[in-house]
């Protein structure tokens, strides 16, 4: 398993179009992966989900991958960040 936290920089925070991204790239590794917050945990793989995070800029997430490949799955979505 990797994990990582990171701090949202996207002036417009997390919004549909990189939640999407980051929805396919989980269901094309065929990894288990969920993002996380203070006060809640979501799956990778549901769109609504990350949406209901509601992670604007600044805002801190945990993200676990785990599955074949991990590094670069999280790195996929590093880059959705």
């Amino acid at each position: 398993m990797v994990e990582k936290t990171v701090t949202v920089t996207a002036p417009e925070g997390l919004h549909a179009r990189p939640a999407g991204a980051i929805v396919k790239i989980v269901k094309d590794s065929g990894c288990s992966v969920s993002l996380s917050t203070a006060s809640r945990t979501v799956r990778g793989d549901s769109m609504l989900g990350i949406l209901s995070l509601g992670l604007k800029c600044g805002t801190e997430v945990r993200i676990s991958v785990e599955g074949t490949d991990e590094g670069a799955v999280m790195d996929s979505i590093l880059g959705q960040l």
